[in-house]
């Protein structure tokens, strides 16, 4: 005999209830939808197709592509490069030759417009983007960091031991477009320095300015330590990178200290790479200030955007990076 409170489900009710329990069965599949569906790839900045097309992306349609351009003419090599992972359009358009043109001209200033055309069409097949990649050039948006480490015996309180000290001291330099550097030699960490490599610090901060030259790979740099003996720093580099473009590393080939006589330089500002260009590396012209080639110290400069200071490896202290390998 049924019960007499046996619960009554509505026909409706059941029927939602199954509809419910197979579609919880039933995996959905909404990518099936895209098959023999043709997309359309967006056209760049400048095509010459005529047919009208609407950008589905909604920051394509609030922003014309003369403001994209004007955009992207006014942001640095590296962003630029970024922004081309961002979609095919911003590719397509990042690709004008417009872009790349303004930077290699400024990168390499120095060789001259004529120079650097003809490097353009004679090496690089006339692309810009290829010369950019390609050619070596000094990064001007960071600093060139060389970490140097040595060890020094301490002061022995005990007759049983003999303890040491790990020293550590940074070489910084930064590059300016118009052929100009700044140097400092300090054991500050580099997001302490960073602050002050400016042509406006003061003498108390120990940046000396310098002239440098660039030559396929190679690098020549001199900077004057004036005083009462003039000494010039002679620094001859080669430019690397760990990836096409990069330029993220400088081999320090030869450091060679020689003295100079007061009537030689002028001026700080005066060009010294100019005057001791052609010196041979045991030559000096101050007998109290001997020409020394310095073999310690030398260990590899690695880039470091300004962006990064705050964030760089070296920034650690001693006890926690003993040794640091730039690669």
């Amino acid at each position: 005999m049924a019960s007499d409170y046996a619960l009554k489900v509505p026909a409706e009710l059941e029927s939602a209830l199954r509809l419910k329990t197979v579609q919880y069965f039933i995996t959905k599949r909404p990518w099936l939808d895209l098959y023999g569906v043709n997309v359309r790839p967006v056209a760049p900045f400048g095509s010459s197709s005529r047919q009208p097309f609407v950008d589905p992306a909604l920051i394509h349609r609030c922003l014309p592509d003369e403001l994209l351009f004007e955009v992207f003419a006014r942001t640095t090599p590296f962003d630029l490069g970024r922004a081309s992972c961002v979609c095919r359009k911003w590719r397509y358009t990042i690709r004008n030759p417009v872009f790349w043109r303004s930077a290699c001209l400024k990168a390499w200033q120095l060789s001259g417009v004529v120079e650097n055309y003809k490097f353009l069409h004679h090496m690089y097949d006339g692309s810009w983007r290829k010369m950019w990649l390609l050619r070596p050039r000094i990064r001007t948006d960071g600093l060139y960091v060389s970490r140097n480490t040595y060890i020094r015996a301490g002061v022995a309180e005990w007759k049983i031991t003999n303890p040491v000290h790990l020293v550590c001291y940074f070489r910084y330099i930064r590059f300016f477009p118009s052929g100009r550097f700044l140097y400092k030699n300090s054991s500050q960490k580099i997001k302490d320095v960073a602050k002050c490599m400016n042509f406006r610090a003061s003498k108390a901060d120990c940046i000396f300015g310098g002239h440098y030259t660039l030559s396929d790979d190679k690098v020549e740099a001199a900077v004057l330590y004036p005083g009462a003996r003039p000494t010039v720093l002679r620094i001859r580099m080669r430019l690397r990178g760990t990836t096409t473009g990069a330029n993220n590393r400088m081999d320090l080939l030869t450091l060679v200290t020689c003295g100079m006589n007061n009537n030689e330089v002028s001026d700080p500002e005066e060009d010294i790479l100019g005057i001791v260009e052609r010196w041979r590396d045991d030559e000096t012209h101050n007998p109290d200030v001997p020409a020394v080639s310095h073999k310690r110290g030398l260990t590899p400069f690695i880039f470091v955007p300004f962006d990064q200071v705050e964030t760089s490896e070296l920034n650690l202290p001693v006890e926690k990076m003993d040794y640091f390998l730039p690669g």
